[in-house]
């Protein structure tokens, strides 16, 4: 029997998927499907502003809203000035 590849995750432009934002963006498929919706800036700034932060509570917490947040229709992280990266 053969398994299942694992669903492609669309990548950033400056920033590549931390290893806990892949596992959490893979564990849903409308999240996934959300999330490979977005434009490759768009992703870029949702990660920027996932692993810019320094406590890792303050970033679980972003996890859990960029979650919420792709799934109600958002495509940038609210009130932040955006990557300084790229």
């Amino acid at each position: 029997m053969t398994s299942m590849p694992a669903p492609t995750l669309a990548t950033g432009v400056a920033h590549d998927i931390p290893a806990d934002l892949r596992k959490a963006l893979s564990a849903s498929a409308a999240l996934r499907d959300a999330w490979n919706d977005l434009t490759p800036l768009a992703r870029n700034e949702w990660i920027c502003w996932t692993i810019s932060v320094k406590k890792p509570e303050t970033r679980q917490k972003h996890i859990k809203r960029l979650h919420e947040d792709l799934l109600k229709g958002k495509r940038r992280p609210c009130c932040w000035p955006g990557c300084p990266h790229r």
